[in-house]
């Protein structure tokens, strides 16, 4: 799944064109290294959001297409 998706689905970040509006500004990395909107995420990255509300990091636990508002935080583990 791409991480602009990914981010939407774990509700991380509330919408998709937020999401890529961080990535386009390098404002999210995997894995130490600054990624594109298309970027495949895959169980184990560990995820760095340098957002306004300040830094997250994350370890993804699980990758899926459809998660309930309140399952949401199954996908991942914060570091």
């Amino acid at each position: 799944m791409r991480i602009d998706k990914y981010l939407k689905v774990s509700r991380l970040i509330k919408r998709r064109t937020l999401a890529k509006e961080a990535l386009d500004q390098g404002r999210v990395s995997v894995n130490g290294r600054v990624v594109k909107a298309s970027y495949e995420v895959k169980v184990g990255d560990q995820i760095e959001l340098n957002l306004p509300s300040g830094l997250r990091t994350v370890r993804v636990e699980a990758v899926r297409e459809n998660v309930p508002a309140k399952d949401a935080p199954t996908l991942y583990r914060e570091v």
